[in-house]
């Protein structure tokens, strides 16, 4: 048997998530169609990381095994012949028995593409977010180097988050801005489930005025996700990255390969 690593991209609109689901769409299932197809037998697909109704993923990475004799080349051109639009994979690689795509990373990498502007954008529709209202950047910032460092996030964590431990180490926020556009940047050791999309409710919070920069620092110690605000849309968040050991040599940075994302 040999194990494969597949870097894949996919548009979350056309997905109810990554996670097989009875009768309805995912990317788990779209893709372990198209890999068993390949292989001959039943695969699955083992991911870094779950993604949610929505959210898109720039850089999902993947393992699964076979005892197929296929050329790379075919994990990725040959798979992508039996997948619709919306799924593509990036790259494949060989990768010894010991790598496993979810418990050998070693941080996830998300990016947040969000519109302001009076006026909802229709072309970027489903894949960036939006806000009208003038937000202070200034502020936004300065709450969000508040949340890096190790917490515990239990106040951005959904009630379904099936984690063991709501602490985590966020290493990087970073918020550009371009134009009318605000780009923002996750990493993490690891993410709960809505944790970035709950964050950035948050800081948008704060950035329309209603509360202070140092209010972030409540909403931590508080451990309630009831007192934060709404969880915020799905539309404009991409799972950007996922970072290994540099033993197994996959691609471990984001690498925008559309511009933004």
């Amino acid at each position: 048997m040999k194990r494969i690593a597949l870097g894949v991209e996919y548009d979350g609109r056309a997905f109810c998530g990554w996670q097989v689901q009875p009768d309805v769409a995912t990317v788990q299932s779209a893709l372990e169609a198209a890999l068993s197809r390949m292989a001959g037998h039943p695969v699955r697909a083992h991911a870094a990381g779950r993604t949610d109704t929505g959210v898109h993923g720039a850089t999902q990475v993947v393992h699964f095994d076979t005892d197929a004799n296929r050329p790379l080349t075919a994990w990725v051109r040959g798979v992508n012949s039996f997948l619709s639009t919306g799924v593509a994979v990036l790259w494949a690689r060989e990768v010894p028995d010991s790598f496993h795509a979810r418990f050998s990373a070693t941080a996830r990498h998300y990016r947040y593409l969000l519109i302001n502007h009076p006026v909802r954008p229709a072309l970027w529709a489903g894949r960036v977010g939006w806000i009208h209202q003038q937000l202070d950047i200034a502020a936004m910032r300065e709450a969000a180097g508040l949340l890096l460092g190790e917490h515990d996030f239990s106040s951005f964590r959904a009630a379904e988050c099936q984690a063991k431990t709501p602490v985590k180490t966020l290493r990087r926020l970073d918020i550009a801005q371009e134009g009318n556009l605000l780009i923002c940047d996750f990493s993490a050791d690891a993410f709960l489930h809505h944790m970035v999309r709950n964050l950035m409710g948050a800081l948008l919070h704060i950035a329309k005025g209603n509360e202070p920069p140092a209010w972030i620092t409540e909403l931590l110690a508080r451990c309630d996700r009831s007192v934060a605000p709404p969880t915020f849309m799905p539309d404009g968040l991409y799972l950007a990255g996922v970072s290994y050991p540099p033993e197994y040599a996959l691609p471990s940075e984001p690498l925008p390969r559309h511009g933004l994302i």
